[in-house]
């Protein structure tokens, strides 16, 4: 209660305020993601070879005659990027529990924002994980997976802050509505196979960590062959969209969704084919992430809740109004 009490004092967040901290929320969630490519593609993995600090008995890199130094403060400061991600998930609790205390039927936002620190503290501990295991392709698979949920969580979040706490009320036809979770399934599907890719791919972190066993030409086919079934999905949907009735708005994300798709799918290909150049790795990290934000906004436009009632702080009531 001490808490909810300093919380309330705090300035109210006016709704573009709101808006910018959820959008942060989506950059700081994508974008540990890509810079954690960067520590893979460099091979600084274990430029910091033990977890939580950097080397025994020291938070921070120490000479060392058998690591680069430029490999430790790569590592080191994907490490301190964390710190960052903490302060914006923790603006977001902030500013949601503040709208919250002004308007008590506003808990899904804030729910919302509490994944973000909770999904922080998880990622430290399979980061963690993935350290003490020594790069073990699948650690690092699945550390990158469950930044995955983190990104399209976000992007909830910055539709919660934008729009009211009704009942949702679907805007698409209901076979669309199944198109649309099988899209979701299937992003995720092209995610985890993209994994294995990378698990068998030269990439690992560290030269001496080891590798996914199995050959990258069958794992890649896979992986493109799962991203052409997310855009025969994506296509279906769209000829159900056609029947007429869907908000524009709704077409506007359906069209970004295609052109972050393909573009990835493009960039997926060149990279395959001129050998899976660092830079290219890191690009398509970040594709992968922008997939994720448009398939979300695409989920988000497709429902309504109702105009928003927290752009403001709810007006106080009359001493006639308590006492009755």
């Amino acid at each position: 209660m001490a808490l909810k009490s300093l919380i309330a004092r705090l300035p109210y967040p006016s709704r573009s305020v709101q808006g910018a901290i959820a959008v942060a929320a989506v950059v700081a969630q994508a974008g540990i993601g890509v810079t954690g490519s960067v520590v893979r593609v460099t091979g600084s993995g274990l430029g910091c070879p033990t977890w939580p600090q950097c080397f025994p008995g020291s938070l921070v890199p120490v000479a060392h005659p058998e690591l680069e130094t430029l490999n430790q403060w790569i590592e080191f400061s994907n490490r301190l990027l964390t710190v960052v991600v903490i302060l914006v998930s923790a603006l977001a609790v902030l500013a949601a529990w503040r709208v919250q205390i002004a308007h008590p039927e506003r808990r899904r936002a804030l729910k919302l924002a509490w994944a973000m620190p909770g999904g922080v503290v998880l990622q430290a501990v399979v980061g963690g994980m993935t350290v003490l295991a020594k790069l073990e392709w699948w650690t690092v698979a699945i550390h990158f997976l469950v930044s995955t949920p983190l990104v399209w969580l976000a992007v909830l979040l910055v539709r919660a802050f934008h729009e009211g706490d009704e009942p949702a009320r679907w805007l698409v036809p209901p076979l669309a509505r199944k198109l649309l979770v099988t899209l979701v399934v299937a992003m995720w599907a092209v995610l985890i196979a993209g994994t294995t890719v990378t698990g068998a791919g030269p990439h690992g972190g560290d030269p001496a960590t080891h590798r996914l066993d199995a050959p990258i030409e069958v794992l890649a086919q896979v992986h493109g062959g799962l991203l052409v079934c997310y855009l025969l999905v994506l296509a279906m949907f769209g000829l159900v969209l056609m029947r007429g009735g869907t908000p524009p708005a709704v077409w506007r994300r359906y069209a970004v969704v295609w052109v972050v798709a393909l573009a990835q799918g493009v960039l997926g290909s060149v990279q395959y084919a001129l050998g899976i150049p660092e830079a290219l790795v890191s690009l398509h990290v970040l594709g992968s992430a922008l997939v994720i934000v448009a398939t979300a906004a695409l989920w988000c436009g497709c429902r309504d809740r109702g105009p928003v009632v927290s752009a403001a702080p709810a007006p106080p009531q009359s001493p006639e109004l308590t006492t009755a």
